[in-house]
């Protein structure tokens, strides 16, 4: 007994999202410090509100980057299934849930033909996804001819609309997001798919000698990851109450940014979807805490640059320590 309770506390902090937490504590502290608004309920509300989207958009991400891919296109996919499901509850009177079934459809199908590309061509996640960025970019803009969709139904927006817990308010999407990591967190941690998931990104040549169908494997995932997008691009109609074909643009990196912090091994194989979460806040907290210092936005992407850095390396060490 006296062992196992000398190991817990190394095992906590030993774990991927050890280090992304005590960051998060410690951004906290330093912003509440430096600024009284910070702590406040409306504050935290806000800072959630500002990293669903994007959030969202790295559960996807970190499955991806979980079997060693990685998706630069996730942020365009997503501002196109926003257009979809805009312009055809708008300009075509579909009504709003169908609307709302194609955009999530057409970003899946997307997914899966991204997966279909790396697995059955066996091309580089990292090209299948650059060109499906510049593809899905020009269907965005030629679809919505350039438009910005208003005047959308209510149901399109209800995700942005919010309810009180004690004197805060907090929206409908955030609460979907936090059940979305939630989600993702069991699938990933108490499943047999999660455990393939883990399998293939850490060795696919032995995930396959092991019977796990790696190439199903990849393509489902990749359009389980479509399917997210799609979710994402809700939450964004909700939260703008517009469809916006110029949408999405730097999402894809900021996603990427939550999951590397977030602790998940760009090599695959090593992270947990909780992480890609305390990565998203860490984004939100320090932009957040930097505006209400006054920092001028430049130097809050400069911040963000330099976490990135900084986590990849930790992450490179651990590798070859682990070695």
């Amino acid at each position: 007994m006296a062992v196992m309770e000398a190991t817990l506390p190394r095992r906590l902090i030993t774990t991927p999202v050890a280090g992304p937490t005590i960051a998060l504590v410690l951004a906290s502290l330093f912003f509440a410090l430096n600024s009284p608004q910070f702590l406040t309920g409306s504050n935290f509300s806000l800072i959630i509100q500002q990293v669903m989207v994007v959030g969202t958009l790295a559960i996807g991400q970190t499955l991806i980057i979980l079997t060693a891919g990685i998706d630069l296109a996730c942020g365009a996919i997503m501002a196109f299934g926003g257009i979809v499901m805009t312009k055809l509850a708008v300009d075509s009177g579909l009504p709003p849930l169908l609307a709302v079934a194609a955009g999530l459809a057409v970003c899946a199908g997307f997914g899966l033909v991204n997966g279909l590309l790396v697995m059955k061509i066996s091309l580089p996640p990292f090209i299948v996804t650059l060109g499906m960025l510049n593809v899905v970019f020009a269907l965005t803009h030629i679809y919505s001819n350039e438009q910005t969709i208003t005047d959308l139904p209510p149901l399109l927006t209800f995700l942005g609309q919010t309810f009180q817990i004690g004197q805060t308010n907090v929206t409908y999407g955030s609460l979907l997001t936090i059940l979305l990591f939630l989600l993702f967190a069991y699938l990933l941690g108490s499943t047999a798919w999660g455990r393939h998931v883990y399998a293939l990104g850490n060795s696919p040549e032995v995930a396959r000698l092991t019977g796990i169908r790696t190439r199903r494997l990849t393509v489902g995932v990749y359009t389980l990851a479509g399917l997210v997008y799609g979710i994402a691009a809700l939450l964004l109609v909700s939260r703008t109450g517009v469809g916006d074909p110029q949408a999405g643009q730097t999402d894809n990196l900021d996603s990427i940014t939550a999951v590397v912090l977030g602790g998940t091994s760009l090599f695959g194989g090593r992270g947990l979807v909780i992480g890609t979460l305390v990565g998203a806040l860490i984004v939100g907290v320090f932009r957040n805490g930097l505006q209400l210092m006054g920092v001028p936005s430049i130097y809050q992407t400069l911040i963000t640059g330099v976490l990135v850095i900084l986590a990849v390396a930790v992450d490179q060490l651990s590798r070859r320590r682990n070695r």
